[in-house]
């Protein structure tokens, strides 16, 4: 008996057969599943809908020839920046936007590199074609990187801004000004007049943010500002402890704290322990970016009150705005998005003591 293999009765079936069944290009049958908005939607819905029936899953390889892409996203991490694939908040974004990056079924490449060879590290990206688009990590103000991939032409979307740069560029970022703000404003609500901001390093975009609105706001109450009660540095625990320590051995001390993380915080409430103080009875405290996965702010009741934004969720909006860049025309203006954050009420904070 003469056995005779059809694509149908394969376990797999090669991109020329999928389209041969449907009566289409591979080319077309390769967009439609990429999501290319040149397809037309009827023919995208029913190309999605055979390759569910039949059980068809793109060979990779083939896709890369058929629309020229490498179906896959670049993010070059520079370690003397202090970015490290341990840190949770870096581990968070890179979660949220791997969701995005698997349901639209492109790969996500992780380039490690010095600092120094971080221009490099994108130069041979665009070069050798393996990636179709990078997110951009830890923008400094006037970042060097947006420049240098707007020559590249490659598609790009920024986690954070670079205030000092003025040529429109596609990001993503947290109203950090807002939500330093209102932490202050909650603290002065409470009647705390001596606020510690212990933030992240100020060449940061994000944390000169953040030190703008704690100033901001005790200056629109006639509040002087005191540059001992000002320290930006690594957001570690042992940071915020020897920064805490420091500013609680003033000879008037803060009553409160705003940390620009969780991380931070746990070292903050070391440091006011080791005093014989208690948080959020003789010391308030409040810490940002306490939505992590790896490192919960309590279970039912939070223990630090927050500016909440989720760094998650600032991941996946990231992802799917850079592949709907790379998806479509070039030259269509860079999209962006601000993200506010929500005042979480935690065990922390409290009237200032009498």
């Amino acid at each position: 008996m003469i056995k005779i293999e059809t694509a149908l009765n394969r376990a797999t079936m090669t991109l020329k057969e999928f389209s041969a069944l449907l009566g289409l290009s591979p080319t077309t049958v390769s967009r439609a599943l990429g999501g290319y908005p040149e397809v037309r939607k009827a023919t995208r819905d029913h190309v999605i809908a055979e390759a569910k029936r039949l059980n068809y899953h793109p060979d990779a390889r083939a896709s890369r020839l058929a629309t020229g892409r490498a179906k896959a996203v670049g993010h070059v991490i520079p370690l003397s920046s202090g970015h490290q694939i341990m840190n949770p908040v870096f581990a968070d974004f890179i979660s949220g936007a791997g969701e995005v990056y698997s349901r639209h079924d492109h790969d996500m490449i992780l380039s490690i590199v010095d600092g120094v060879d971080e221009a490099a590290s994108y130069r041979t990206l665009k070069s050798k074609g393996s990636v179709d688009g990078v997110i951009v990590h830890g923008p400094h103000l006037n970042d060097a990187r947006i420049p240098l991939l707007q020559e590249l032409n490659m598609p790009f979307v920024v986690h954070g801004r670079a205030s000092d740069i003025t040529t429109p560029y596609a990001w993503v970022d947290v109203n950090n000004r807002r939500a330093f703000a209102r932490a202050t404003n909650f603290l002065l609500d409470f009647g705390h007049r001596r606020i510690g901001l212990i933030n992240g390093i100020e060449q940061m975009d994000f944390a000169m943010r953040r030190r703008r609105g704690v100033t901001e706001a005790l200056l629109a109450r006639g509040l002087a500002l005191d540059p001992d009660l000002f320290f930006a540095g690594e957001m570690t625990e042992g940071i915020g402890y020897a920064a805490a320590k420091t500013m609680l051995s003033l000879a008037t001390p803060p009553t409160a704290f705003i940390a620009s993380s969780i991380i931070l915080g746990y070292g903050i409430r070391r440091a006011i322990e080791e005093k014989g103080l208690k948080m959020g009875r003789d010391i308030s405290v409040i810490v940002h970016d306490d939505d992590l996965s790896y490192l919960k702010n309590g279970d039912d009741v939070p223990i630090f009150t927050a500016t909440r934004s989720s760094v998650r969720e600032a991941g996946r909006v990231a992802a799917a705005m850079l592949l709907q860049m790379i998806a479509g025309p070039r030259d269509a203006p860079p999209p962006s998005r601000l993200l506010e954050a929500e005042l979480i009420i935690g065990q922390s904070t409290c009237p200032i003591p009498r």
